[in-house]
């Protein structure tokens, strides 16, 4: 690249942080959820909702952004609704970074609230026979996230000798993340037995091997560098970002056991935020399934391509591991509503502040978020989020 984008680097701070209530939440739409998580971030950000100018949502549930800003009655002058799947919320950081710098806005919001265990205001989604996807792919049948994931790490364990077993350290590292984390839905200790003998989904995961099925909302609140200095929390500044898209469907994936759009992200995280690989003390990685965060650390370049496996083995990524990553018990084991993007973003801003008590990871100052959506793999979204507004 020609460009390493350090001047929009360590310009914009988060500022706050919320989520609603999660678990099953029969008795509350996926609007009320949303409301809940921004004002409990605007409380967190010692704001009002009438000083938020800027809204960003990529739904929440398929309900227009509109609805949004009529629902919580403000008046915004700038509104972005992109929605991409799950990492649609790390990917609108970017473009509030964007925004906030070009004077667009002065607070901006990331609004979020999703049921896809209760459904109370969700749409119905799926392809329409109409589109690419429902002519060409639906028809084979590998368009539930469960088998584009498990087709690809397939492909993986054919290539690269990867193990179920090694796939399932992953959920069990991370279980035991979700044990210092009170507000995580499954606490319970787990091993790799338990794991794989865990109810079969679709090969090659079980169960425990899938992500949890919950209703939660999540919200955050960025301004500017200079006004964060000012405010409640200590800022935590947006130092790296990207955004990448390869493909749509399934099939027109070029490498089955890669990730081209993460591995285009790290060309720029890196460089903008002035630091490398080693700098980064703590990761939160979208985890649908204990795969796809394999998929990401070689993408990013933790490790070498086909080596993840070895990466993750033996408590790599679990408390006391040498790649601390999904703290707070990530989809696998805090929550999972859908599109989740929202929660490893606040996951890292909270092991930024350093204040976690018994997950926080010892003298952190970077952490890498990433997340995935729309078909499998085909977008990216990357933040590298940092305590330090300068390096």
């Amino acid at each position: 690249m020609s460009e390493d984008f350090r001047d929009y680097s360590r310009k914009v701070a988060i500022v706050g942080a919320g989520e609603s209530q999660i678990g099953i939440t029969p008795h509350k739409n996926l609007m009320e959820l949303g409301v809940e998580a921004a004002l409990n971030a605007l409380d967190d950000a010692g704001l009002s909702v009438k000083d938020v100018d800027g809204i960003f949502s990529a739904g929440p549930g398929g309900n227009p952004i509109g609805a949004v800003t009529e629902y919580l009655g403000m008046t915004p002058r700038y509104l972005d609704s992109t929605s991409v799947g799950g990492t649609s919320y790390i990917i609108l950081v970017e473009h509030a970074v964007a925004a906030l710098m070009a004077g667009l806005c002065e607070v901006a919001m990331i609004f979020h609230g999703e049921m896809a265990r209760s459904r109370v205001g969700a749409s119905v989604g799926g392809p329409r026979p109409s589109t690419y996807g429902g002519q060409l792919e639906e028809p084979f049948a590998p368009t539930g996230a469960v088998s584009q994931v498990g087709l690809s790490a397939v492909r993986h364990m054919h290539e690269y000798g990867t193990t179920r077993e090694q796939m399932a350290e992953v959920a069990v590292s991370t279980r035991k993340w979700a044990s210092l984390n009170p507000r995580a839905v499954m606490r319970e200790p787990q091993t790799i037995d338990d794991v794989l003998s865990a109810p079969m989904v679709a090969w090659p995961f079980t169960m425990a091997m899938c992500c949890l099925v919950m209703d939660a909302g999540g919200c955050v609140i960025l301004t500017t560098a200079e006004r964060a200095k000012d405010l409640k929390q200590k800022p935590v500044y947006v130092a790296g970002s990207a955004e990448s898209m390869t493909h749509e469907n399934t099939s027109q994936m070029k490498d089955f056991a890669f990730w081209e759009a993460c591995a285009k992200n790290a060309e720029r995280i890196f460089p903008m935020a002035g630091v490398d690989r080693k700098d980064i003390d703590v990761a939160e990685i979208y985890d649908a399934f204990v795969y796809n965060p394999m998929l990401a650390i070689e993408a990013l370049g933790f490790c070498e391509r086909g080596e993840s496996g070895q990466f993750v083995s033996n408590g790599g990524t679990a408390p006391g591991g040498h790649f601390p990553m999904n703290t707070h018990g990530g989809g696998l084991s805090y929550v999972h509503p859908g599109p989740y993007g929202i929660f490893p973003l606040i996951e890292g801003v909270r092991q930024m502040r350093g204040n976690l008590g018994d997950r926080q990871v010892p003298d952190a100052h970077h952490a890498l978020v990433n997340g995935m959506g729309v078909g499998f793999m085909s977008v990216c979204g990357t933040l590298i989020l940092s305590d330090q507004e300068s390096v």
